[in-house]
């Protein structure tokens, strides 16, 4: 039974892709051990299980590792196929589950970067940016109460960890998800009554603390 072997989670507590692994394993009623990893000192296990971009989330399941988060979601998602799944079972549906999660992952967590990186007009650019990312998503999610429909799944698993985010971006960068795309604002509200989202999700207080740590390591003021 694959719920009978070990299964390990490296990961940093704010990371918004390892919260997608932490979201997957509760979705699936996994026990794991939590395995917390200094980026800046990183282990050798994290070296060693994650050789080729050194980085957080790596799931570690009877000794082997997988990495990337999208990808271990996946692997979850198969690996204990006897609970709810997380991605459709027709392939058409499938399909656009993984371009959206595929989506999420290109564009999201790059451009807001961008928003407590950057000041003036270059930060006005990625602001522009951030809000049409979301309007885009808006358009997929429509009048659906999760972006699969009726039942929390794989791409809502890829967004939701950016909610906990917004207070940080909107702080940084002078503006309000609720004004801008308060169908998406409305739609994390959903995800948070969510067990597995709630107790999954840092205090967007304590992310603004971490973004705040992260603007004085690189000098940006």
């Amino acid at each position: 039974m694959a719920g009978d072997k070990e299964v390990v989670l490296l990961d940093l507590w704010v990371s918004p892709f390892g919260q997608r692994v932490r979201i997957a394993l509760a979705e699936k009623g996994v026990d794991y051990e939590y395995k917390e990893q200094d980026l800046a000192n990183k282990s050798e296990l994290l070296l060693k299980s994650n050789p080729v971009y050194r980085k957080i989330p790596v799931l570690l399941h009877d000794g082997k590792y997988i990495c990337e988060s999208l990808i271990i979601v996946q692997y979850i998602d198969e690996v204990w196929s006897n609970k709810a799944p997380l991605l459709p079972a027709e392939p058409l549906a499938r399909a656009n589950a993984r371009f959206w999660a595929d989506f999420i992952d290109k564009k999201v967590y790059e451009c807001a970067t961008r928003l407590w990186k950057l000041k003036g007009e270059e930060q006005e650019a990625a602001k522009k940016e951030f809000i049409e990312i979301f309007k885009l998503l808006e358009g997929e999610l429509g009048d659906k109460k999760f972006f699969g429909g009726e039942t929390f799944g794989f791409v809502d698993l890829a967004l939701v960890p950016f909610v906990a985010w917004f207070y940080a971006y909107e702080t940084c960068a002078k503006f309000s998800m609720e004004e801008e795309c308060s169908k998406i604002v409305a739609w994390g509200q959903r995800c948070m009554e969510r067990e597995s989202v709630s107790k999954t999700l840092s205090d967007p207080n304590k992310v603004y603390e971490f973004v705040l740590f992260l603007k004085k390591r690189f000098g940006v003021e």
